[in-house]
């Protein structure tokens, strides 16, 4: 069922499970758990879909857009005072875009080709 197994797919639902998770432990605003929960799941969902089909591209895609989205939404949702809720946000934001550009497949081919020969 599932095709290679991928470390930065892993990454990406467990970045996103732990953002769906976070406002049990951080103090936010209705917005922030809203935004905090859906994002996280739908981060959680990109990373499960290119653990099954990793020749999707569009799902790397998705999921910079939905980590660009988590970066930003504490100022978009109002929640940018709740400092724990930020700064996941903030940080989940930051690794779930750069995990989706090293998935994607020319650069995922380039740092393959850079690899050293064992």
């Amino acid at each position: 069922m599932f095709t290679e197994s991928r470390t930065q797919d892993l990454l990406a639902v467990l970045l996103g499970i732990f953002t769906a998770l976070s406002p049990l432990w951080v103090n936010t605003n209705t917005n922030g758990t809203w935004s905090l929960i859906v994002l996280g799941v739908l981060i959680a969902l990109t990373g499960l879909t290119q653990m099954y089909r990793a020749t999707l591209a569009a799902a790397d895609f998705a999921m910079g857009l939905f980590g660009a989205l988590l970066f930003v939404s504490p100022w978009a949702m109002s929640y940018a005072g709740y400092h724990g809720a930020s700064w996941t946000a903030w940080i989940v934001g930051v690794v779930t875009v750069m995990v989706a550009v090293a998935a994607l497949p020319t650069v995922s081919s380039r740092l393959h080709d850079m690899a050293l020969p064992h």
